[in-house]
């Protein structure tokens, strides 16, 4: 083992019985974190990428997984030999991991100091007094505003950005050697993403620790990896400094990963897919690199065929915040706060924001699903403020929403058939059940989806197929205007690719026209004809795509498009 690695996994492989049989999550690798280095760990959903790191901390559930075979060199020993107590003085206190999901790895019943004070107590033998300090001095550090104040707080207190620092403050208590990090930013606005990477960089250097990062986008791992590591469907097919990655990637997935995020310099009529550079068992496919050029092109509007369809004027919607002995209210949260838009026919406006800003609370209040405070919606003429219930039906069935999570919006205990039927049983779509089902087998064909999966449940759908079911859902009703809130930012780059695509594909066949919603601004750009920038409720920039990335006017915008990851500047293009 050379003295500059921390820790070497060798032939490494775990598998999970399911239902369907034995799955071999991983197979049999073989990689190494250098001291003091961060290791960027690649790789899509179903890669074996996450249940790597936890067959590092030893967290395989067992039952239904298991390590069949492999070493993981740590500090002269094997950590697959150690016993659970002599696992235990290693977990959390010289190896320690950072999740995804803060909420779900902090105990909302407990301060944010208790728990941070729990693993100095345990591990550093500290009495509560000292480890309050301690804690105190850690919140600092990943520098959370006002932290004698803040220690004291519950977790549902703090915002999504500052729970992801506390977990990291919770991660390095104890001056860990190796700092795995999984998924960390995936669930964060870019501004607040780019902080944390930039916090983890600090960290590294202060405490020389070595990081393992694992991500599912490689624009993330290009600022903050020395070496990455490709995973794919349990193998990994790629190694290698990060640099040498991106000028030249060798593997096509590696290459169709680098190439399905939209680009801000870019400006393609579709994006590339992996399925564009490799077939399913991963052999190569010849990509035709001239076609990634095919620029879109800016489509010219006519007063005749792109009328303005929607117009919101003057629009507000305030919430009541705290209310007073007397049932007066105090203050208001003004979640939309005077905006005034225009949507033309078979034309995308993006709406892009971050957290908190509005955006989601705007394209809700369009459809009335939120009443709004004041301020008029016009529909094709029709303000849809004034419609009663019958009316408001009426005009919903133009008029359909794609949420961001197509767990919440699809019931669990209908098949997909029986909920994409439902919206036309409602609309009075379609004669017969017969007709219906041959509708619903249409539309599972034109979102990429297979008739015969009209009996299955959403729990038998991947992340990317539910969201599909989502679209064709929406589309059930033959809508002309479709609101997409967040719906492909939970997604992996490459399926996030398609679902773009297909979003693209179905506005030129159906000519629909619509609101798309976002925090990424990458994204935005790549599907949106005009952008409207929110902040604190308010449209603070809007013009047409192009102008907004060339020429911001606004500061906000301008911080947007600098937290952006740039990866390093791609060699191929």
């Amino acid at each position: 083992m050379s003295n500059q690695d921390l820790i070497r996994i060798e032939n490494l492989s775990v598998e999970f019985k399911t239902d369907e049989g034995v799955v071999n999550a991983v197979k049999n690798i073989s990689f190494a974190i250098p001291k003091g280095q961060t290791v960027g760990l690649v790789g899509e959903s179903g890669s074996g990428k996450s249940v790597s790191s936890l067959a590092i901390m030893r967290l395989i559930p067992n039952p239904p997984g298991r390590i069949t075979s492999g070493k993981i060199h740590f500090d002269g020993k094997n950590l697959l030999d150690l016993n659970e107590s002599e696992m235990r003085k290693v977990r959390g206190n010289r190896i320690s991991m950072i999740f995804q999901e803060p909420m779900t790895s902090l105990n909302p019943v407990f301060t944010v100091g208790d728990q941070i004070c729990e693993t100095l107590m345990l591990h550093q033998s500290l009495d509560k007094k000292a480890a309050m300090a301690k804690a105190e001095d850690l919140l600092s550090q990943v520098g959370i505003p006002n932290p004698a104040e803040r220690i004291k707080s519950y977790p549902h207190e703090l915002s999504g950005g500052q729970r992801q620092r506390v977990m990291i403050a919770m991660a390095i208590a104890c001056e860990p050697e190796l700092l795995i990090a999984d998924e960390p930013t995936t669930a964060l606005d870019v501004t607040i993403q780019k902080q944390i990477l930039d916090l983890l960089a600090e960290l590294q250097k202060k405490y020389k620790m070595s990081i393992l990062f694992i991500t599912h986008d490689l624009g993330v791992i290009a600022d903050i990896a020395d070496e990455v590591v490709v995973m794919y469907k349990g193998d990994i097919v790629e190694t290698g400094k990060t640099e040498a990655i991106f000028a030249q990637p060798k593997h096509p997935y590696t290459r169709g990963l680098l190439a399905c995020r939209p680009a801000l310099d870019r400006n393609p009529h579709r994006l590339p897919m992996v399925s564009d550079f490799m077939t399913e068992d991963g052999r190569e496919k010849p990509f035709d690199m001239a076609s990634l050029k095919k620029a879109k092109v800016a489509r010219v509007f006519s007063e005749q065929s792109n009328p303005v369809v929607l117009e919101v004027k003057n629009l507000k919607k305030y919430f009541p915040l705290k209310k007073t002995f007397f049932g007066g209210v105090k203050s208001y949260v003004k979640a939309v706060d005077d905006v005034t838009l225009k949507v033309r026919k078979g034309r995308t406006l993006g709406l892009v924001g971050e957290s908190g800003c509005g955006k989601t609370t705007l394209g809700r209040t369009i459809l009335r699903l939120v009443e709004p405070t004041e301020g008029a919606i016009n529909y094709n003429g029709t303000d849809i403020t004034q419609l009663d219930r019958e009316a408001l039906r009426n005009m919903r069935r133009k008029m359909q929403i794609i949420f961001q999570d197509p767990y919440a919006s699809l019931n669990p205990r209908l098949t997909i058939g029986a909920a994409l039927m439902e919206p036309m049983v409602i609309h009075n779509l379609g004669g017969s059940k017969s007709e219906r089902l041959e509708m619903a087998a249409q539309l599972m064909k034109r979102v990429g989806l297979e008739p015969h999966m009209l009996n299955r449940y959403p729990h038998e759908f991947s992340g990317g197929q539910r969201q599909r079911v989502c679209i064709a859902r929406a589309l059930a009703v033959k809508p002309e205007f479709i609101i997409c809130d967040e719906s492909v930012s939970a997604l992996d780059v490459s399926i996030q690719a398609q679902i773009l695509n297909l979003l693209l594909d179905l506005q030129e066949e159906y000519n629909l026209t619509y609101v798309f919603i976002s925090h990424d601004l990458a994204v935005v750009k790549f599907i949106s004809d005009e952008i409207a920038v929110m902040y604190n409720g308010k449209v603070v920039e809007y013009n047409d795509a192009i102008s907004i990335y060339e020429n911001p006017q606004h500061d906000y915008t301008k911080k947007l498009l600098s937290a952006i990851p740039k990866g390093i500047p791609h060699a191929h293009h």
